[in-house]
């Protein structure tokens, strides 16, 4: 009896100690949400870059690259409304099914490790955010998807020190696929899709059916 105690005991400690130093109140829900609205702005992006106008080569298809296509004069200001309408939106859903999960399991959602886990991901964010405007700037878009999922893979790689693990690895993914679009930049789009909208999705999944299942 008294072994059973001290192992609940050191338990609780251990659980304790977890919540003061990493923030748990994660949702999985919210990748999944993050995720379905990341696809609704690529659909909206896809037509409004008109990428359906698309070039045959022998073997296949090719998606042509921003800089092929040009920018019309009102183009961008509907591309940076759809950009803070879906950032918006994401860090909507994650406030709420985080704030959900907080409730239900009785977490802080906001303390010390939220600020620092807040503090590591807005550094690459603000960095990559500026580079992705120096780019438009340039009338260049033909690297903005990989550099926007470049920079939010270091973002989640940096937050995950706070968070839960599956974070860091999601991280990685997008930073993978960062490269990716930055060497097939025909397919930007289609790897900001998968990046931004799957992979939230499948992850999102994964963790809500391990930690809130």
């Amino acid at each position: 009896m008294e072994d059973s105690k001290e192992f609940r005991d050191l338990q609780e400690i251990k659980s304790l100690m977890e919540r003061s130093s990493r923030f748990l109140s994660l949702s999985g829900l919210s990748g999944v949400s993050a995720g379905i609205i990341a696809l609704i702005a690529a659909t909206i992006a896809y037509y409004l870059l008109d990428w359906g106008r698309i070039q045959y080569d022998e073997r296949f298809y090719l998606l042509r690259p921003l800089a092929e296509l040009g920018y019309e004069l009102d183009l961008i200001p509907k591309l940076f409304i759809l950009a803070i309408a879906t950032f918006i939106s994401a860090f909507a859903s994650a406030y709420y099914f985080s704030w959900r999960k907080a409730k239900k399991y009785n977490y802080s959602l906001w303390d010390h490790t939220t600020k620092r886990l807040l503090f590591q991901m807005f550094i690459p964010l603000v960095a990559g955010g500026i580079f992705a405007l120096i780019l438009l700037d340039r009338n260049d878009g033909t690297l903005m998807a990989s550099v926007t999922l470049i920079f939010y893979g270091l973002a989640l790689v940096n937050a995950g020190k706070y968070t839960l693990s599956e974070v860091q690895y999601l991280g990685i993914s997008e930073i993978l696929l960062g490269l990716m679009a930055g060497i097939f930049v025909s397919y930007g789009l289609i790897f900001w899709a998968i990046g931004f909208g799957i992979l939230h999705i499948v992850y999102g999944l994964v963790m809500y059916y391990r930690y809130e299942r």
